[in-house]
């Protein structure tokens, strides 16, 4: 049976947790913020300078010329800001994972904590029902371990794939430049 004083010490660490969490979601947010408005100042400027290029064209071929040697630098910028967007989101992610899981292991230890304490002040002859107890949690203790496996191996793969996407691109918008 918990005590006050530890039902009080749980509150006061579910609490902190919380606070934690809610700071890193808004550090999170503040910094896709941060990353848009870099975003937008740089298009706006980009724009600018586009639209000064146009107004100096003398003929197609060379409005033709100014328009290819805008995908490369769109197409970089895309993917930079796509790495950026996924490095903050995956970082967040990451720091709300290793939470949940620390907070899942103290979870176990403390309800493996009562299931032996359980076991020493079973009744005689109920060995049996303390011993499956027992492996059920092992078995959910496993499958939750794998569970976390799996999700870190998709997170990594997400992770490559969205690399290897964003080079893809850049060198897509490198060969239509040079084509031209």
């Amino acid at each position: 049976m918990m005590t006050v004083e530890q039902v009080l010490a749980s509150h006061k660490a579910n609490m902190e947790t919380l606070y934690s969490l809610t700071t890193k979601a808004f550090e999170g947010l503040e910094k896709i913020v941060e990353l848009n408005l870099t975003a937008s100042k740089a298009a706006l400027s980009d724009v600018n300078s586009h639209t000064q290029s146009v107004l100096g064209v003398k003929d197609a071929q060379e409005l033709l010329s100014l328009q290819s040697s805008l995908l490369q630098p769109l197409a970089e910028k895309v993917a930079a800001y796509n790495r950026d967007l996924y490095a903050i989101a995956s970082g967040t992610t990451a720091e709300f994972n290793k939470n949940v899981e620390a907070k899942g292991t103290e979870a176990q230890q403390q309800f493996m904590s009562v299931v032996e304490n359980v076991m020493k002040n079973a009744p005689a002859g109920s060995e049996t029902t303390v011993a499956m107890m027992k492996s059920t949690v092992t078995a959910a203790s496993n499958a939750l371990e794998s569970v976390q496996k799996v999700v870190k191996q998709a997170t990594e793969l997400a992770e490559s794939n969205i690399q290897a996407v964003s080079k893809t691109a850049t060198e897509a918008a490198k060969n239509v430049t040079t084509k031209r």
